[in-house]
């Protein structure tokens, strides 16, 4: 029986990042032909920096998006959650959240300038940011007299399940902010968007509260995620309950 020769230290191959062809190194390959050039375990591995014993901040990164499915699962994870994978920790995860919340900033400035005046943009705008959230989430957006997003406020946190969203809170930062209006944004983390009971009671109670106060209730959309035979999304204005 023939023995194989042991691999020579020199011959073992190496998981570091630094020790990878200078053309395949994210941050070379990122210099040289841009961001773009770069494939999403790659950008992460720019934040990340370094790798664990027998994985590269690369793999480290492939196996999150694996795991998670997208860069929105992802994305959507608490600092805390994202801090307990292995290859992470406490720095690695805020540098992460930070690079994803960049992100959604700068899409919110891209789209400034375009009214949300159909629950499609609605969903297009916000669908991102909260259709992988585990837990029920209730969102205000205030908008000018153009019908342009001018900020955003999360109300509540719920359960996976239920959440409330008193008409005070939500009012709260329109009138603060001095809007023409809201929209009121939730996402179902089942992934179904259609409306519980106490959905529509909270609509119709909102809309007797902005009347009221002479601000607009523009809309108020639920996003799930997408399904074969629906929509991602639900719009109570579409439904007619708002006017």
């Amino acid at each position: 029986m023939i023995t194989p020769e042991p691999l020579r230290a020199a011959e073992i191959p190496s998981n570091r990042i630094h020790d990878l062809p200078s053309d395949q190194r994210p941050r070379e390959k990122l210099s040289r032909l841009g961001p773009a050039a770069l494939d999403n375990a790659e950008l992460m591995a720019l934040f990340i920096s370094t790798g664990t014993k027998g994985r590269s901040a690369i793999e480290i990164g492939r196996d999150l998006l694996m795991k998670y499915g997208s860069m929105s699962a992802l994305g959507a994870l608490p600092v805390g959650e994202l801090a307990k994978e292995r290859g992470l920790g406490l720095a690695k995860a805020s540098k992460l959240a930070a690079a994803f919340e960049l992100g959604i900033r700068v899409a919110r400035e891209q789209v400034r300038d375009i009214p949300l005046d159909t629950p499609e943009r609605i969903h297009d705008f916000f669908g991102p940011q909260v259709r992988h959230l585990a837990q029920e989430q209730v969102w205000v957006a205030v908008l000018d007299t153009r019908l342009r997003h001018i900020g955003t406020t999360m109300i509540s946190m719920g359960t996976v399940s239920e959440s409330t969203a008193h008409p005070r809170e939500v009012l709260r930062p329109v009138i603060t902010r001095g809007a023409y209006g809201f929209i009121l944004i939730h996402n179902h983390p089942s992934g179904d968007p259609s409306p519980s009971r106490s959905d529509e009671v909270v609509t119709r109670s909102l809309l007797e509260a902005s009347n009221l106060m002479q601000v607009r209730f523009l809309d108020h959309v639920i996003i799930g995620r997408p399904s074969t035979g629906r929509l991602p999304y639900f719009s109570f204005r579409e439904a007619g309950v708002i006017p």
